[in-house]
């Protein structure tokens, strides 16, 4: 089944001193980086996806700011695909259905940022469309939430959307992936 490496919003506003700082995001891109290693070593196609917000409302991502920019440490090069998208779903009015075609993958393995937003709506369209996603749960990261005024721990968080993901996806750490 060939695959394909999804590396979802991996960009600066998601890291400290960025609009939106996630929980941990340095050490889940230490994980996309042995990730982006492996498929390189294996031939296999990355794909990188930018949230790009539009709009004078928009709180992080925003179009033509350093937040918006990948993170540099990712392995990107001038041959790398990328894909821009406006909504947390990969899929929604973006070309990574035809990409994945022209490819002809069968099986995406997902990484990123965040666990419950983008992660989670990219993870179901996947599953719709039929490419068998696997989930890189210490590839990921998200962030604390509230509501009614009441704490969730990103942690928690990340761990009750894995769970979730668990029953459509198959739900890996990086070393059972490489080494499984």
């Amino acid at each position: 089944m060939k695959q394909a490496l999804l590396v979802i919003d991996v960009q600066k506003d998601y890291f400290p001193g960025g609009k939106s700082p996630l929980y941990q995001p340095d050490k889940a891109l230490t994980k996309i980086n042995q990730m982006e290693d492996y498929f390189i070593t294996q031939h296999l196609p990355i794909i990188y996806i930018q949230h790009v917000k539009l709009g004078k409302k928009a709180d992080f991502f925003a179009a033509h700011t350093d937040g918006v920019q990948f993170h540099p440490q990712l392995k990107i090069n001038s041959t790398s695909l990328k894909i821009i998208k406006h909504f947390p779903d990969s899929f929604r009015q973006t070309n990574l259905r035809c990409l994945l075609k022209e490819f002809e993958i069968e099986q995406l393995v997902i990484c990123g940022m965040m666990t419950h937003m983008c992660i989670n709506a990219t993870t179901k369209a996947s599953t719709k469309r039929n490419f068998s996603p696997i989930v890189l749960s210490d590839a990921t990261t998200t962030k604390d939430l509230f509501i009614e005024d009441k704490l969730v721990k990103a942690e928690d968080v990340h761990e009750s959307y894995l769970t979730n993901l668990s029953k459509i996806a198959t739900v890996q750490t990086v070393e059972e992936f490489i080494f499984n």
